[in-house]
């Protein structure tokens, strides 16, 4: 099929893109004590100048207590953080490139080889890092709004340090996505109960963020049924459960709903072919990313098991952009292995695309 549709210009608010190619998060562990390196700006410049239309980066976390799960994961807080990142940001602007952070904390999915013996208890909903599977206390309502107010913060220092949106990281098993779930969130309170009262943390710090960013300033988040506690758990299981969970994220402010899957071609519910992505905008009305194996044979998961992907044929994810079940396209490991992966396909150089190794877990360049 043709690629044009992929090399169409996207605007949103103040978000203008030059194509649907988006270059999705993907954690590195390369930021030594946290603080973003030249070798970071570097590997972004070389995406940006390779015609990737917009840049989401690597997770970086907020800034509580175990916020993150490996000593090179990046803070989005303190000063000598926050100037690395703004010479990020600074080299992909000087290509041309377009770019948001992605905020994070992990929650209970966290490594005791960070901390051995942490000092005070790690952020969780209810304590659990899986369903059954306790490992900490609940978190209490002050931690709750300090966590709160640390993505609100981060999320405005994004802004002035120059980056054109933000996303917030609501899946695969960590601390937003751990309130979502029912198998982590078994609260009687006001943040937990049914699939609605499961969603106001994010509800309500999609709604800090706003606050502190502004009416005009893209606000993504980052969804998935998937947890890495559980690949088959579903927090939506009928399109009415998912209007019910997406709804509010939504009212509260965000722009745009980053739909993750392990395969992107996979059918959400029964009776329709409409992937997660396609849903969540059939339902929300709002554009939509789709993700998950886009360009290669084999999930990223097998990857981490040994299995080598090969470069696929584009043509059913350019039929569902065509269409309008989506609107923009995160591409992972094919960019792993080959920066210039836009150009290519742009060209239709369709015989230098690159397999993808596990080799290339090692180095990330």
């Amino acid at each position: 099929m043709q690629n044009s549709a992929l090399f169409r210009p996207f605007e949103f608010k103040s978000l203008k893109l030059r194509n649907r190619i988006v270059m999705a998060p993907m954690t590195r562990k390369f930021a030594p004590d946290g603080i973003p390196t030249d070798d970071i700006a570097a590997y972004y410049r070389r995406r940006a100048d390779a015609a990737v239309g917009f840049i989401i980066s690597e997770g970086t976390v907020v800034k509580r207590p175990f916020s993150r799960n490996h000593q090179g994961i990046p803070f989005f807080w303190g000063e000598a953080a926050l100037q690395a990142w703004k010479r990020v940001i600074d080299t992909v602007h000087a290509a041309n490139g377009v770019m948001a952070p992605q905020l994070w904390h992990v929650g209970s999915a966290y490594n005791p080889a960070v901390e051995p013996n942490p000092p005070g208890p790690v952020d969780s909903p209810s304590g659990l890092s899986g369903p059954g599977q306790r490992f900490t206390e609940p978190m209490t309502d002050a931690a709750i709004a300090d966590t709160i107010a640390a993505f609100a913060s981060a999320a405005g220092a994004a802004k002035e340090l120059g980056f054109d949106a933000v996303e917030l990281h609501g899946a695969h098993g960590y601390l937003i996505d751990q309130f979502f779930w029912d198998g982590t969130n078994q609260r009687t309170d006001r943040w937990g109960g049914d699939l609605k009262a499961r969603g106001i943390f994010a509800a309500e710090i999609l709604r800090a963020v706003r606050k502190e960013v502004g009416p005009e300033y893209p606000i993504i988040i980052r969804l998935s049924q998937w947890k890495q506690q559980d690949y088959t758990a579903k927090i939506a299981k009928t399109p009415a459960e998912m209007e019910t969970w997406l709804g509010p994220l939504v009212d509260a402010g965000a722009d745009i709903l980053h739909c993750s899957q392990r395969r992107f071609w996979e059918p959400e519910f029964q009776g329709s072919d409409l992937n997660f992505a396609g849903w969540a905008k059939k339902l929300t009305g709002v554009p939509t990313i789709t993700v998950g194996s886009v360009g290669l044979t084999g999930e990223f998961i097998a990857a981490f098991k040994g299995e080598t992907s090969k470069p696929a044929s584009l043509d059913s994810l350019l039929m569902r952009l065509e269409r309008g079940d989506f609107d923009l396209i995160a591409v992972g490991r094919a960019l792993l292995a080959d920066p210039q992966w836009a150009l290519k396909v742009r060209d239709g150089r369709n015989d230098e695309l690159s397999d993808f190794s596990p080799e290339a877990l090692k180095t990330l360049y």
